[in-house]
């Protein structure tokens, strides 16, 4: 993908216990024609070959996800499942350290909530996370950098992960900050590694490294991280040269047997939505965004840690 700049200034204030922010965002013409408002492309699409694209996050500094992301990838959701010859997508970030971070709590919470719903009937994160695991074409998500929130959920409902060993994070932060995920990880976590080591990850709510991942079932396998591009690609490749159709069958039947209804899903987003509502979580988001949520790197990167110091605050 094309890389492209977002700039971001951000400014925090409080009214009536609600946590609001105001963000100034620099935009410029898209590089490529699109049927979206004119803000700098933040999903950028590579087509490898006809069967093989990758997709790349491109929203430094942290990769967070909000109302001008979720179009976008939503758009490139609907040319996935379009699309007659694609048989494999992976999903890479272009910013260093971050594959995908959290919701972003700058706009305020109408942004997110007036947003229409998607085919599946669920708002654009889970309706576009839905469509992920059940579209006709393999998804596998490259994980290099911070997986955070959402780009842990997205990671969970792609068909595969594979992490770096050495620079893969995986978080499920919300519960430290009062929140509940909105992603679906409730839903997908205990399928993947059992109800035990999904609560230790959902209510530790802090940082999975790429080896611990690994031996979990977070992700297929983490590798070295000299070792995960060209693992991936061969893989994605090879992937890429077979009966679409066979494809699309066999994931078919394998969906029937691992993935969570729509409603399960769903109650993820409408548990989140209300939870970001609470005085407490409230509170909790206000004094991260003070320490630096969002504008410091440090928060973003030990986010497990800032959320075990709002007690103390």
């Amino acid at each position: 993908m094309i890389a492209t700049m977002l700039a971001l200034s951000v400014s925090l204030t409080a009214y009536a216990g609600q946590a609001t922010i105001s963000a100034a965002i620099e935009a410029t013409p898209p590089e490529q024609s699109s049927t979206l408002p004119a803000v700098k492309r933040q999903v950028l699409v590579e087509h490898r070959s006809p069967s093989y694209w990758r997709v790349s996050f491109d929203n430094p500094p942290f990769n967070i996800v909000g109302p001008d992301f979720l179009p976008q990838l939503t758009e490139v959701m609907n040319e996935i499942e379009s699309d007659r010859d694609l048989r494999v997508v992976v999903f890479e970030s272009a910013v260093p350290g971050f594959f995908l971070t959290h919701y972003d709590f700058v706009p305020p919470l109408s942004a997110s909530t007036d947003m229409p719903s998607g085919p599946t009937g669920l708002h654009p994160l889970p309706d576009m996370l839905v469509r992920l695991s059940r579209a006709p074409v393999v998804s596998i998500s490259l994980i290099r950098g911070r997986a955070t929130g959402v780009g842990s959920e997205l990671a969970l409902a792609s068909d595969m992960r594979f992490a770096s060993r050495e620079k893969a994070i995986f978080s499920q932060w919300e519960v430290g900050a009062a929140l509940v995920p909105g992603g679906g990880p409730m839903a997908r976590l205990p399928r993947l590694m059992g109800r035990g080591r999904a609560l230790e990850v959902l209510l530790g709510s802090d940082d999975i490294d790429g080896d611990l991942a690994d031996k979990y079932g977070y992700v297929n396998r983490s590798l070295p991280d000299d070792e995960l591009d060209g693992f991936v690609d061969a893989l994605a490749t090879r992937i890429s040269k077979f009966d679409k159709q066979a494809i699309a069958d066999t994931k078919r039947l394998v969906n029937f047997a691992s993935l969570p209804s729509d409603p399960e899903i769903g109650a993820g987003w409408d548990a989140f939505i209300t939870s970001v509502q609470r005085p407490q979580a409230q509170a909790n988001i206000t004094k991260l965004m003070k320490m630096g949520l969002q504008t410091n790197k440090d928060v973003e990167t030990r986010l497990g840690f800032y959320t075990t110091t709002l007690g103390d605050q």
